[in-house]
C-alpha cells in the first residue's frame, strides 16, 4: 500500500512515521527526521481553508491537514477564510494529484 495507490483509488491518506509519529510530507517511505518507517493513516481527515482563489466561476484555495500538509483543491461553493473542509474527491490524473473539498 502506497500514497499514490490509495490516491489512485480516490483515498487521501496522511503518512506518519511509525516511530516518531511525526508527519512525513510529501510522502516517502522513510521519515526526515528519524528514519524510521513511514506508514499510513486512513480516515475521513478535515482540513482548513489557508487562502482561496477565484478564475472565472472556479475556486481554488489552499487546503491545510494535520496542522502540516497543504494542498491545492477545488471547492464548488465560495469558500471561506478559516471553514473546516472534508475531501470530496481525490485522485491522480496523468500524473498529477487533484483534490476536491466539501
Amino acid at each position: 500500500m502506497s500514497f499514490e495507490s490509495e490516491l489512485s483509488q480516490g483515498k487521501l491518506c496522511i503518512p506518519e512515521c511509525t516511530i516518531c509519529k511525526k508527519i512525513v510530507w510529501p510522502p516517502v517511505k522513510f521519515c526526515n527526521h528519524c528514519f524510521g518507517t513511514v506508514s499510513l493513516k486512513k480516515g475521513d481527515f478535515k482540513g482548513k481553508i489557508i487562502e482561496f482563489s477565484r478564475e472565472n466561476e472556479e475556486y481554488f484555495c489552499l487546503v491545510e491537514f494535520e496542522n502540516t500538509i497543504r494542498v491545492m483543491a477545488k471547492i464548488l461553493q465560495i469558500p471561506k477564510i478559516d471553514q473546516i473542509v472534508k475531501i470530496s474527491k481525490c485522485g491522480i490524473v496523468n500524473g498529477n494529484y487533484f483534490f476536491y473539498v466539501h
